[in-house]
């Protein structure tokens, strides 16, 4: 989790101590990085990687000269996040000092705010970004789910994946929950004492994803090809400033999204 843009060197803060902070930061965001599970992940191209190639172009309605034609290459530019966060000094002094019950908490609240804008910008879009989101960017209606009836899980499940078999998308398929789906599902039991959990992955032949910051549930195909989420840096862990208290940090990020098939999702909404 190092680059030089990221002004690790200029901290006060030791080597031990940076390797702490780095494994509470990917212990933290591998588990509510939900949308990286589901959709087709590529790079990390580095920080001056800073557009995706779309491929196309649109023509430029002048000429440059008489006899000659004109056309812009078309890119989406990557988005860049940063989720500040401050560090105890006499916390990190006591680190170095061998104490093992180090306060990371800050950390831990930036490593989910972060994730959660992730999961936002991939399921449900960020348009100052032209990022359009798998939910909206759906062409099939939402499959409407009522509040807190999770033993009907597995029929609108069923039919979001009859859906998505409809127009040919194969599986196998994932799911998506917002914290309030998720935590309904696994607590729920089928008549007969069977998990619902188990139901649900059955249907779905893939995995059940925790994924704070999507609102409802979306099943999507993991055949591949899908949705592309293209990264410039990837997440890591930089240096702003200090002052006589704390030292001041913060987790950032690059990257695109785009949804190349629209028909390959579908949203479970309340």
């Amino acid at each position: 989790m190092s680059a030089d843009h990221l002004l690790r060197d200029h901290a006060p803060i030791t080597e031990a101590a940076w390797e702490e902070i780095d494994t509470e930061a990917r212990g933290r965001l591998k588990t509510a990085l939900g949308a990286r599970k589901l959709v087709d992940f590529s790079g990390p191209f580095g920080w001056d990687y800073s557009a995706t190639n779309l491929g196309r172009v649109q023509p430029i309605s002048s000429e440059p000269i008489s006899g000659v034609e004109a056309a812009q290459r078309l890119v989406l530019p990557l988005v860049e996040l940063r989720a500040p966060f401050a560090l105890s000094r006499a916390e990190l002094r006591d680190l170095d000092r061998g104490a093992d019950d180090f306060d990371l908490e800050a950390l831990d609240a930036a490593a989910l705010r972060i994730a959660v804008a992730e999961n936002v910008a991939v399921f449900h879009g960020l348009a100052s970004a032209r990022i359009e989101g798998i939910a909206p960017s759906s062409d099939h209606p939402p499959v409407p789910v009522g509040e807190g009836d999770f033993d009907q899980y597995p029929t609108h499940v069923a039919r979001a994946v009859e859906l998505l078999l409809s127009v040919g998308i194969d599986g196998p398929y994932g799911l998506a929950l917002g914290p309030d789906a998720y935590r309904g599902v696994i607590e729920t039991t089928e008549r007969g004492g069977y998990p619902l959990l188990d139901h649900l992955r059955k249907i779905l032949r893939g995995p059940l994803v925790w994924a704070p910051g999507v609102h409802g549930a979306v099943v999507v195909s993991l055949r591949g090809g899908d949705f592309l989420f293209e990264s410039g840096q990837d997440l890591a862990v930089g240096y702003s400033h200090y002052d006589a208290e704390h030292v001041h940090l913060y987790l950032e990020e690059s990257f695109s999204f785009r949804v190349a098939s629209p028909d390959a999702a579908v949203a479970l909404t309340s």
